[in-house]
């Protein structure tokens, strides 16, 4: 069996100490190592094949470096995009992230959770489904570093990063009602979902304020695993009722996607016959002949801000909790804009 290059045979061969072929190879005082020296290290740490050992290190510091990411369907592009800020932030701090999709079940996270916690993650950052509450609840008493991404359950005393849903739903309804449009459907996902009856919320605000009676009258709420087919019937009625809606509102990506098949397949003309604002972005808008007007969320900024604040976390039972609330941007386009 080959033997493990060691950081103490490679200081043997270059005659220097074992502190200072450590400090090379973890990037540690760089600014106050001779340049050729440092690159003599690295250069017979590849030649010998040097591979750091990880285990060692983990008990040295009793971390692991790594962070367990769960997000809730990682084939949405929202999660997708979110992931690889995370992995990239967590980068910058030497850590690594592993990760997996939760499918919207609360069993799976709880899987998962499990799984991550066998391979001694230092914390968590979670996109958790509905129903996860008892979990997370668990995680807090085990004092299990986490901090909720994205989801957010407004009874948990937990750390949390959101986007301001509720703001950026009455912005977008708002812009509608400023365009003349006095009919507007929304439809969202059924959920108990903080972030998505605050989207839900937001919308009917701004028709309240607009002085509108029933302000829930045209909102239209889906099944997830029927998605295509209730969008497209929620669409349908929407379009057939007494008063036909004038503008849809699609309370996520997914569902804007859907919406836009469906409506085109219909020969609705955007924005001539119905105005569109979606909440998120998707490069499937880009598709779409007519440029999509939609809620940005701060992806950078959530996922920096989730790896900053579970970092200084880890290791510090003592720290408080804390909810970090970022505010979305309206990006308007000629779909949402008045057709004259």
């Amino acid at each position: 069996m080959k033997k493990n290059i060691s950081m103490k045979d490679i200081a043997r061969q270059l005659g220097v100490s074992t502190a200072l072929v450590s400090y090379v190879l973890n990037g540690q005082l760089e600014d106050r190592i001779n340049k050729d020296t440092a690159q003599k290290i690295k250069k017979l740490a590849d030649e010998l094949g040097y591979r750091p050992n990880h285990v060692a290190k983990s008990l040295k510091i009793n971390k692991t470096l790594t962070i367990g990411l769960i997000l809730a369907d990682i084939s949405n592009p929202f999660s997708a995009s979110l992931a690889r800020i995370v992995e990239d932030e967590a980068k910058k701090h030497k850590y690594t992230v592993i990760f997996g999709s939760a499918d919207e079940s609360a069993a799976k996270s709880e899987d998962l959770i499990r799984t991550f916690m066998s391979r001694r993650v230092d914390g968590f950052i979670i996109a958790a489904p509905e129903g996860s509450e008892e979990l997370l609840i668990s995680l807090k008493k085990q004092a299990i570093p986490f901090v909720l991404v994205d989801r957010y359950f407004p009874d948990l005393n937990v750390n949390t990063v959101t986007i301001n849903n509720f703001q950026a739903s009455m912005e977008a309804t708002n812009h509608l009602l400023e365009q003349g449009f006095s009919e507007i459907g929304m439809i969202n996902l059924k959920a108990d979902l903080f972030h998505l009856t605050e989207r839900s919320r937001g919308y009917k605000t701004a028709l309240s304020k607009a002085g509108q009676q029933n302000e829930g009258k045209n909102l239209k709420v889906v099944e997830e695993k029927n998605m295509i087919e209730e969008v497209h019937q929620a669409i349908n009625e929407l379009l057939n009722q007494a008063e036909p809606i004038q503008a849809i509102f699609f309370g996520n990506n997914n569902l804007a996607i859907e919406g836009l098949i469906h409506i085109r397949n219909l020969n609705i003309r955007i924005p001539e016959d119905l105005a569109i604002v979606c909440f998120d972005e998707s490069n499937a808008y880009n598709l779409f002949y007519c440029p999509v007007s939609y809620i940005r969320q701060p992806l950078d900024k959530l996922g920096q801000a989730a790896v900053k604040l579970l970092l200084e976390n880890i290791g510090n039972e003592e720290r408080g909790t804390n909810n970090m609330t970022l505010e979305a941007e309206l990006i308007i386009q000629k779909s949402s804009q008045k057709y004259n």
